[in-house]
Parts: C-alpha cells; structure tokens; sequence
C-alpha cells in the first residue's frame, strides 16, 4: 500500500511541477529547450486577433448550423463538423508521455501550421478575485501574461464555480457560454485545451498559448460555444479566452505538446 501511495505521488508530482511557480523559478533556467521567451507582452501573438476571431467564428457557425435541425437524429458528431469545417479533429485520449495521464491528439486530417487547434476552457479570474480554494492541489489553472487566471479545472468545487457563473450570465433562453465541456458530451470540440501535456527535449512544443479578448461584436447567438465565463458579474472588461495554435503541420495521430513556460522579458 506504502508504495502504491508513493508511486502516485510521484505521478502526480511530475504533471503538477510544471504549474507550481517555485519550482518553475528554480528550474527555470535548466531546461532552455523547453521553454519559451516572449519580448513583451503585446508581443506574444503568433496569429493576429482578427485570424483568431476569424477562425472561431467559422467552427462556431458550423456548430450551430449543426445543432439547428433539432427534429431529425444528426448523422454527424461536433468532431465530424470540426474535421469538415478545419480539416481536422481533437480529441482526449491517454497520452504517449509516461505518467502524463491523458493528453489531447488529431484524431483525423491535419492541423497546418497557424491553425487554432483548441481553446483553454474554465472559469476567468482578474487578479484581485478570490481563488484561493479553488486553486489547491489545482494543475489546471492558467496564468496569462497579465496576471488574469483561468482554472480549467473539470472536478471539485472548480466545476461547480464555472457551473453557477456560466449559469448566473444566461440571457433569456441564451446561453452565455459553454458548460459542456465538463461533461462527457463536449459540444465544442475545441474546448480540451486544458490536457494538452508540456514538451521535452525529446519532444518539442508542436502548439503555444495565445491569449484572445472576445470583442463585444461577437455574435449573441454564438456565445454559447465559448467555453469561458467570468468569476465576477460586473466584469466590464472583454471576456478573456487562450487558444492553442499549431507552431506546424500536426499530422494525425499525434499528441498536441505546449509549453508550459513563458519568460516575459
């Protein structure tokens, strides 16, 4: 029993280092190959805002044209949609990395290099909001360049955060935002951002984060597949979003690799 507990230990500590900020400041500097340097913060954009925007709108309209004709049973799955839309598909399944638990793959097509390849779901915290609880033993909380935290986190009292935020935002029978992603039956393919592994030396980063404010001209009717929502209700700042965009050709059946460390200079 001793063993088994220290051998899950272990395997949790190896995914949760890469997120816990005093072992990155140690270790920062040991590993240069993986990690990355960004100028300044204005420049960490590796596609412009309108092509992201451009993107999202494209799947999301698919999505909806999908989910429209309620009355017959739909033939295809949001995967089909994303395959037929971009040209490729995502999905979760347990990752090629040793103890890295699961991790996210093209399961079809190919992604090409530029292209959005998921987005990073949970709940939005500005940098005075509380999320002190919601952060322990937490490996999935996300840190933007400007200090603004997403926790896209699917279990715990994280789940039951996003659930009441995303549920309080609904505009008469619209939804606000995108909920399923905390349940087997994902309406937007894309949103699995959050189990995409960190790379090695041995497996370089094939994808980066890049940070998205959702602009208010964003169509009403298409919020509902934005799988982000806000902590506060009286958030007068643009909805903040991360995406995922493919550093090159990803081919499928590989593992979508990050990189969990961003060096602000």
């Amino acid at each position: 029993m001793p063993g088994r507990l220290l051998r899950g230990l272990r395997q949790w500590w190896r995914s949760y280092r890469y997120r816990f900020v005093p072992w990155i400041a140690l270790n920062i500097n040991h590993n240069p190959r993986t990690r990355r340097d960004v100028p300044g913060k204005r420049e960490d954009k590796v596609l412009a805002d309108a092509e992201v925007l451009a993107a999202l709108l494209r799947v999301f309209r698919a999505l909806l044209a999908h989910d429209l004709p309620r009355r017959r049973p739909h033939a295809r799955s949001p995967e089909d949609v994303l395959l037929q839309t971009l040209g490729f598909s995502v999905a979760r399944a347990a990752s090629s990395l040793v103890s890295a638990g699961r991790g996210v793959f093209v399961t079809r097509g190919l992604a090409p290099r530029g292209a959005v390849v998921s987005m990073y779901p949970g709940t939005v915290y500005q940098k005075y909001e509380p999320i002190f609880f919601q952060s322990i033993g937490n490996p999935f909380i996300f840190r933007c360049l400007d200090g603004v935290l997403i926790d896209g986190n699917d279990k715990g009292i994280s789940k039951v955060v996003y659930r009441s935020c995303s549920g309080r935002d609904r505009l008469g029978p619209l939804k606000m935002s995108d909920s399923t992603w905390l349940t087997s039956e994902i309406q937007n393919p894309l949103a699995v951002g959050q189990y995409v592994n960190n790379c090695s030396n041995d497996r370089p980063a094939n994808v980066c984060y890049q940070e998205f404010d959702v602009p208010p001209s964003f169509p009403v009717e298409l919020k509902q597949y934005l799988p982000n929502t806000t902590y506060s209700c009286a958030q007068q700042r643009p909805l903040r979003c991360v995406v995922l965009i493919a550093l090159r050709d990803v081919g499928q059946g590989e593992e979508l690799l990050s990189n969990y460390y961003t060096i602000v200079r």
